[in-house]
């Protein structure tokens, strides 16, 4: 801000002040004068001049606290070269929040990028660039110049990477574009190429007589498609792959290629090695990248990072088209220490990093936002009582939503919400534990969101007292194995969260002879999560706990699902339970961290105080009550040995078994198990639980009330209530 424009906004204020208005009222409007004073006929160009103006008018008294202040933001593009920022200067007061409000939803946008102009797409000239690019292509694939509008030079790839590329990233017409690669992606097989013979496995090996292979090392693998040999392997060329386990991806740079053999070497190891061993499927799998010899499909996209031309393949004609490369590699709106601002229907979009940073702040609110098309995560939340309220979010190549803060040692709440939000096609760069939501800390809230479209979790967790409820969650694991849409792990310390009256349905991805893919996943001894009244209908595994205790596994009902309820003991048989060398074990010394023999822990948790006297290993206090299983393919409950062993130190019962139609091949009752009963009806008289689709593809649950309550004492679950509604921010739900 000039000083022309300091006097004006100065000038601005004491008008307010004089004519005796308390409260603050600010404009911006993209295509303003230059030299507006943020009055309605003077608006200002930019939003920061907005901040400026309130900030200095604090400063200057003239705004005192408890005096409200409001921007209204008029529709237009809002280019940012640099982070928008808000520090404790710019903060409100609980009874007089400073908001920033976009006059028209939806037409306001916050954008990390370059708007590129359609008509500078030509078709490509160079032939030594088109007789690289696939016969079929060569007459449909533009090149833009972006020597005039991109300053200074774009970083090459790294080695290996896992999650964000280097940047910038295409989107048009609101939508990310696909790097050059091959398969396709709409190719069979999901698009991925496999291979099944790792010649170097890149682990370590003590006796090799080659140093370099006594340590972690480039691994090699037999991939019998010729297809590595159109590729310009000097120029660089990656793939992205699960080298070993279906939940760790990472993408790393081809190093060599021997076309009689066959043989890929990477460029780089592989943490867990090339086909190091897993539970699940045998063959891997990689899709290659950033080859400009793939160019082949609509929506593809190749950049020459030297001579700065970007190559691209149009869907159709780009007239009228919205193109936008994403250059800002820091997050769009960063807060620190900032306390009572509310920022409402604004678009936060096209950027190479997170949309939304919140540190140390306190009773932010982002309501009725937009915040897509991102290299990184969509909203990270560090405080208390900050809210992030009927927002839609997509298009992000990490996770949705972060949620942390608290005191974990004192058990004191930080009490941040996400509720009503949409969250969905996020993980697109970083495939694996990028979850829709991820909450950690103590006491966050996590209600009425509606999670979908990804390769791995919908919500990943951790810390104390986090509540999760009216969740809908599906299309989720759509591309991993032994995961869950809600996971957590491997923590004695992670209690108190509870899991209640959440809709988890069709999943996808896992293997179907291991069925590794869980609709509730409390892996490695996570203990102290409550599992109460959630529908779980083809998921997989619905539950599962991986040697865990004091799980309360009550009133779920499970609809069509292989297995119902897993309980292992990998406590009593894997020997690093508890050792301080094996990665992120160290069970008892988390404990420890917290001091939990001692107030309030000890208080609040009175098993976990003692858990070290009272047979830390075995899978105890995992009551399981009032459950429905229905239809359950193969197992309605699977236990291991051990587990078998303990059922006398379990409390089961009242739980249920239902074969609605009686069919006697497919379907698993229990035999002789305690605490459940079978229940069958018959074709002319099916039982009247499960789940319908309707017409309109609406999935609808049938409960039966009356039977259950006659059965076991259940309590009906408030279908209706789960999921997004609307409110002043959302007035109208996705179809």
């Amino acid at each position: 801000m000039n000083v022309f424009q300091i006097f004006l906004t100065s000038l601005f204020i004491l008008s307010l002040t004089c004519t005796g208005q308390a409260d603050l009222n600010l404009y911006v409007k993209a295509d303003a004068a230059p030299q507006g004073d943020g009055s309605r006929d003077k608006p200002f160009r930019q939003i920061d001049q907005a901040r400026d103006a309130i900030r200095k008018s604090r400063q200057n008294g003239q705004l005192k606290m408890g005096e409200s202040a409001t921007v209204h933001i008029q529709p237009g593009v809002y280019e940012i070269q640099k982070s928008l920022e808000f520090q404790k200067a710019d903060s409100g007061t609980a009874e007089a929040p400073v908001v920033y409000r976009a006059t028209e939803p939806g037409r306001v946008r916050i954008q990390g990028g370059i708007s590129l102009n359609p008509g500078s797409f030509q078709p490509v000239r160079d032939a030594s660039v088109l007789e690289r690019i696939p016969a079929s292509a060569q007459k449909k694939v533009r090149v833009c110049d972006l020597s005039q509008v991109a300053t200074g030079s774009f970083a090459e790839f790294k080695r290996s990477y896992r999650g964000v590329p280097v940047g910038p990233w295409l989107y048009v017409n609101n939508a990310p574009m696909t790097l050059a690669r091959w398969p396709n992606a709409n190719a069979d097989n999901g698009g991925w190429a496999t291979f099944s013979k790792a010649v170097d496995k890149g682990l370590p090996d003590p006796k090799a007589k080659d140093p370099a292979k006594r340590k972690l090392h480039p691994g090699a693998f037999v991939f019998d498609d010729p297809r590595p040999a159109r590729w310009n392997l000097q120029e660089g060329v990656w793939l992205l792959g699960y080298w070993t386990h279906d939940w760790s991806d990472e993408v790393i740079r081809i190093g060599d290629y021997d076309p009689k053999q066959k043989i890929i070497r990477l460029a780089a190891p592989h943490n867990y090695g090339i086909m190091g061993g897993t539970w699940g499927y045998q063959q891997r799998r990689f899709f290659a990248l950033n080859v400009l010899e793939e160019l082949d499909a609509p929506g593809e996209w190749y950049l020459d990072r030297k001579r700065k031309q970007l190559y691209f393949y149009p869907k159709g004609n780009l007239k009228d088209t919205s193109i936008v490369l994403a250059t800002l590699t820091q997050p769009l709106l960063k807060l620190q220490e900032t306390m009572h601002v509310r920022f409402e229907n604004l678009n936060l979009e096209f950027g190479h990093s997170e949309g939304v940073s919140l540190r140390n702040t306190e009773d932010i609110e982002l309501a009725g936002c937009v915040i897509a098309n991102l290299a990184s995560g969509g909203i990270s939340v560090n405080g208390k009582q900050n809210t992030i309220r009927s927002c839609d979010l997509y298009h992000l190549g990490t996770r949705g939503i972060s949620l942390s803060g608290g005191d974990r040692k004192q058990l004191t709440r930080a009490d941040n919400r996400a509720i009503n939000n949409h969250i969905h096609h996020y993980g697109l760069f970083q495939r694996t534990y990028a979850p829709g939501i991820y909450a950690n800390g103590c006491g966050q809230i996590v209600r009425n969101n509606c999670i979908h479209d990804a390769p791995h979790n919908a919500i990943l967790y951790g810390g104390n007292e986090n509540l999760f409820e009216r969740n809908e969650i599906y299309r989720v694991v759509m591309e991993t194995g032994d995961s869950g849409a809600f996971y957590t792990g491997r923590d004695w310390t992670s209690q108190g969260n509870v899991l209640k009256h959440n809709f988890i349905h069709n999943l996808g991805g896992g293997d179907a002879e291991h069925v590794n893919t869980m609709g509730v996943y409390l892996d490695d001894c996570d203990s102290g999560d409550t599992v109460e009244g959630n529908v779980f209908y083809q998921t997989g595994r619905a539950i599962m706990i991986g040697g865990g205790r004091d799980n309360p596994i009550l009133n779920n009902l499970v609809i069509d699902c292989p297995i119902g309820l897993h309980i292992d003991s990998r406590g009593m048989t894997w020997k690093q339970w508890n050792d301080p060398k094996s990665s992120g074990w160290n069970l008892e010394a988390k404990a420890e961290k917290m001091n939990y023999k001692q107030p309030p822990w000890s208080e609040r948790y009175p098993h976990l105080s003692k858990i070290m006297h009272d047979s830390p290993r075995e899978p105890l206090y995992d009551p399981v009550r009032r459950n429905v299983f229905v239809d359950c393919s193969k197992e309605v409950a699977h236990f291991d040995g051990n587990v078998k062993k303990l059922l006398g130190k379990f409390e089961i019962e009242h739980n249920l078994a239902v074969n609605t139609r009686g069919v006697s091949q497919g379907i698993a009752l229990t035999k002789d198990l305690k605490g459940f009963t079978n229940l069958s009806g018959s074709a002319a008289k099916p039982i009247p639980l499960g789940m319908t689709e309707t017409a309109q593809g609406k999935l609808e649950l049938h409960q039966d009330p009356s039977l259950l309550t006659k059965q076991i004492g259940f309590e009906p679950i408030p279908f209706d209530q789960i999921g997004l509604y609307r409110d002043d921010y959302r007035r109208e739900l996705p179809e």
